[in-house]
């Protein structure tokens, strides 16, 4: 069974998934009052729909095996890990057909949100170092409904997730 190491999230190896910010070290520039300093749109996603700001907690599962994933058409994924740093799994838009071996793992640093691209194969995220993760999770109302395709992968291309 394929094994996928999780990398290091860096803008040039998530570039080609989305984009992150770390939320909990802002940079850059910010627009400054007396006691605050407020750091705007550091990530933006379009959404033409009513949007849903979801909880979501993930048990740490003996061996991160992946059997299944998804993605959604019309949507980007946003997440951020709000008690752990999270592992996702992604790989970019292939028309509907999985492409388990062009996957991907990144170690996302807790308080860092990601936003995953429209069409970009992935599943839930899992926890690094807890044995439950909780994380926000932000989608158009419904989503999971009315743009969520997930393919349970064949035995031969599902894979495992190593730190």
């Amino acid at each position: 069974m394929r094994t996928i190491k999780v990398e290091k999230l860096t803008k040039e190896a998530f570039a080609p998934f989305g984009t992150y910010y770390d939320y909990a070290n802002p940079d850059g520039y910010a627009l400054c009052g007396e006691i605050h300093k407020f750091y705007p749109d550091r990530l933006t996603a379009y959404h033409d729909a009513q949007v849903g700001f979801s909880p979501i907690v993930v048990n740490k599962p003996e061996q991160m095996k992946i059997t299944q994933v998804e993605y959604h058409t019309r949507s980007a994924e946003i997440i951020m890990p709000l008690n752990d740093d999270m592992i996702v799994h992604v790989a970019q838009p292939s028309a509907g057909k999985p492409i388990p071996e062009f996957t991907k793992a990144f170690l996302v640093p807790k308080n860092t949100m990601i936003k995953m691209n429209a069409c970009v194969w992935h599943l839930a995220p899992l926890p690094a170092n807890e044995k439950q993760l909780s994380a926000l999770i932000i989608l158009p109302e419904c989503c999971y409904i009315n743009d969520c395709t997930v393919v349970d992968l064949k035995e031969d291309e599902q894979f495992i997730i190593e730190k």
